[in-house]
């Protein structure tokens, strides 16, 4: 069988518009190292999340009971937030733009149909088929495809971002419940001394070893602290509702309290901070990313001032001569095309330039500024931290103590009558607000622990 006859003319023309499209192709590709990345990267998934020696996955999220640690809380959330999943979402999608960008425009088929044919020496012209490719400048894709990756790059450092974010929110969050279980439980248990001290007047009282207005201050006194237990009460849902809104739960779920919160210790230099702030901190990364992709659009905005290429190769289906001994009777005409767009206009090239070259600079100017501000945020909460622990150690160690034996004093000094029952209910006063101050300052210190850790990228 022979070879149809539109394939043996067009042969030559098929491959000299082949291999030029393949030039221009293979200047806009990716390496292998790059592709093999890239497919890596888009085949990562939030199915799994490893804590520690621990590997969570949603089918096998923690359960948040009474042992329930920190780290716990923190699985939950990274596997079920949707907030996290969004950003996650967001950086799948910028990924997806890369072969996009990689890729020349579709080719452009055409088919002409001549209503009444055109009569030549080799007979009439009947139908035509032509297909056409555009080529952007050589470098175009590649620069594309690299403007592309550095914005999927940007992606994932928000990402990035977003987790630490959440994990802050999650740690604040639970402290804050922690103090809430431990501001109940002092005052629970200062109530019940209050009630006994308020019952040891009573019965002074009755003996006429105590005035009345002893009494009357002692159930004022368990007035107030009844008030703002229940307050503290009151707030355990909205505090819940918070934590949940962290883990991705439903915000009316129950959730038991924190049991114990763990002490980190941090020797934190603050030179050594800083700099890992600014190489660390994804949302500097992000911004760094997003003035490279900004730059790469300032070279790609320069190939505006070379033409594109377009390609092409058509064919014209001819029927036999009226003359049957007409030489190259029925022959098939078989055109290659070449045409570009002038660009002529070069003072709109010109303003593109600049357009990106202003872009650029906004994006080199913005990450500066965010720097500069993040660096003053961590200076600030450095100095929450340390006034935290400097808190920690005084109520610890002098504060309570002494509270604890001021109280102790006042109460062996009244039952021998000689204090009188008014510095016993400022004694008790006292210690619940050293108590309450020292599990405050606790929390302070892990939650400015957590808040630098979001700032520098990475848990201490």
């Amino acid at each position: 069988m022979t070879t149809p006859r539109i394939f043996q003319q067009t042969d030559r023309v098929f491959w000299l518009v082949s291999a030029l499209v393949l030039l221009v192709v293979l200047s806009g590709c990716a390496s292998v190292g790059e592709r093999q990345s890239f497919r890596e990267l888009r085949e990562l998934s939030r199915s799994e999340h490893v804590s520690g020696d621990r590997v969570f996955t949603r089918g096998d999220l923690p359960e948040l009971l009474e042992d329930a640690t920190l780290q716990d809380y923190l699985a939950y959330a990274a596997l079920s937030n949707p907030g996290l999943e969004a950003a996650f979402d967001e950086w799948k999608r910028a990924l997806e733009k890369v072969p996009q960008a990689r890729t020349l425009p579709d080719p452009r088929f055409t088919y002409a149909h001549y209503i009444r044919e055109v009569e030549t020496r080799v007979g009439p012209q009947r139908q035509a088929y032509s297909l056409m490719q555009t080529l952007p400048w050589f470098g175009k894709l590649r620069l594309r495809g690299y403007a592309a990756l550095e914005g999927s790059d940007a992606a994932h450092q928000r990402y990035e971002a977003a987790k630490l974010r959440l994990f802050y929110r999650v740690k604040h969050a639970y402290y804050e419940y922690y103090y809430l279980a431990r501001a109940i439980a002092i005052t629970e248990e200062n109530m019940r001394l209050l009630s006994s001290l308020e019952s040891v007047a009573r019965a002074k009282f009755k003996t006429g070893m105590a005035p009345q207005p002893a009494i009357i201050k002692a159930q004022v006194e368990l007035g107030k602290l009844e008030d703002r237990l229940n307050s503290m009460e009151a707030m355990r849902k909205p505090t819940v509702a918070r934590l949940n809104a962290a883990l991705g739960r439903s915000t009316d779920s129950d959730l038991p309290w924190p049991q114990k919160i763990v002490q980190q210790e941090a020797d934190l230099k603050d030179d050594e901070l800083f700099e890992e702030l600014k190489q660390s901190n994804p949302e500097l990364r992000a911004l760094a990313f997003m003035t490279a992709k900004e730059e790469v659009s300032v070279k790609l905005a320069r190939k505006n001032y070379f033409p594109d290429i377009t390609l092409g190769a058509k064919f014209i289906d001819t029927g036999d001569a009226m003359n049957p001994d007409m030489v190259d009777s029925g022959k098939d005409p078989v055109m290659a095309t070449v045409s570009i767009n002038v660009p002529l206009w070069v003072g709109k090239y010109r303003a593109g330039e600049r357009e990106a070259r202003a872009r650029a600079h906004a994006a080199a100017s913005r990450r500066e500024d965010r720097e500069n501000k993040l660096l003053a945020d961590l200076t600030m909460v450095l100095f929450h931290f340390r006034d935290a622990e400097r808190k920690i150690d005084l109520y610890h160690d002098t504060l309570v103590p002494k509270a604890e034996q001021a109280l102790s004093t006042t109460q062996r000094a009244f039952a021998a009558g000689k204090a009188d029952f008014f510095d016993l209910i400022e004694a008790e006063r006292t210690l619940l607000e050293f108590q309450l101050s020292y599990e405050r300052a606790l929390v302070d210190r892990a939650q400015r622990l957590a808040e630098i850790e979001m700032l520098i990228g990475r848990e201490i």
